[in-house]
C-alpha cells in the first residue's frame, strides 16, 4: 500500500550515514587487508590498488543514485537513505574484482553497480516482496553484478591478474559458473533452513507484533526507537 510507505522510513538518518560509513571503514579492512602481507613492495602496490578501487566505485554509485532520486525518478526528492544505499551497492560490487581492475574500471563497475541497485530496489517493490532495507538490491543484484565484471576486466598483461574478455581472456564463463553454483547453493540452503521455519509459524512475528514495533516491543527503555510510543 503506498499511502503505508512512510511507515516504513527508518528512525533516523544520522544513524544511517553513521553505520554506512563504518561499513565502508571496515570494508578498507578486508579488501587491503586481504593481499594478506604488505612486506614486498608488489603487495604494497597491490593493497594500494585495492584501497583506490575500493574508493571510486562506492563514490560514483552512490552519486549516481543520489542524482537518479533527485533529478530523473519521482519524486524527485533529496534521498540521503538511497545515497548510503547507493555507497554500499558500489561497495559490493567492487568487491570481487578489487584487485583484478584499475581504477577507471572500478568506476565504470560502480557505475553499473548504481544502475543495478536503483532497478532492482524499484522492481522489489513493483513485485512487493518485503524488503525495507534493500538488502537484495544491494548485496544480491550488485554481489551478482561484481562477481560476472570480473569476468570483462582484468588485463594480465599489467601484471594485477585477471583474465577479461575485453582483453582477450576467457573469465568470463567462470564467472557466470561460480554465480550459478552460488545462486544454487545460497538457494538451496534458505529453503532447508527458511521452510521448516515457516511450516512451524516461526519465520516472521504476528502482526500485532509488527505494528507495536519490534523495537518498543523487546527493548528497554521501550521509547528509545519508538520515538514516543509506548509498550502496550
Amino acid at each position: 500500500d503506498p499511502s503505508k510507505e512512510s511507515d516504513f522510513e527508518g528512525h533516523s538518518i544520522p544513524f544511517c550515514v553513521l553505520g554506512t560509513f563504518f561499513l565502508w571503514f571496515g570494508w578498507y579492512g578486508f579488501n587491503p587487508g586481504s593481499t594478506l602481507s604488505m612486506s614486498t613492495k608488489d603487495a604494497a602496490n597491490l593493497a594500494g590498488i585495492v584501497a583506490v578501487n575500493t574508493t571510486l566505485s562506492p563514490c560514483i554509485a552512490g552519486l549516481l543514485v543520489f542524482f537518479l532520486r533527485a533529478v530523473v525518478l519521482p519524486p524527485r526528492l533529496l534521498d540521503v537513505g538511497g545515497f548510503c544505499n547507493g555507497i554500499l551497492a558500489g561497495l559490493v560490487s567492487i568487491t570481487a574484482g578489487c584487485g583484478f581492475v584499475k581504477p577507471w574500471e572500478s568506476i565504470i563497475i560502480g557505475f553499473i553497480g548504481g544502475l543495478v541497485y536503483q532497478g532492482v530496489s524499484m522492481l522489489m517493490k513493483r513485485l512487493k516482496v518485503d524488503d525495507v532495507v534493500d538488502a537484495f538490491a544491494v548485496h544480491g543484484a550488485c554481489g551478482l553484478w561484481g562477481l560476472i565484471a570480473v569476468g570483462f576486466f582484468g588485463d594480465p598483461d599489467e601484471g594485477i591478474g585477471g583474465n577479461g574478455v575485453f582483453y582477450g581472456g576467457n573469465q568470463l564463463g567462470t564467472q557466470i559458473v561460480a554465480a550459478i553454483v552460488i545462486i544454487i547453493w545460497v538457494a538451496g540452503l534458505s529453503v532447508t533452513i527458511m521452510l521448516p521455519l515457516r511450516l512451524l509459524g516461526m519465520l516472521r512475528l504476528s502482526d500485532g507484533f509488527q505494528e507495536a514495533g519490534a523495537d518498543v516491543m523487546e527493548h528497554s527503555p521501550s521509547k528509545a526507537y519508538g520515538q514516543g510510543t509506548e509498550k502496550k
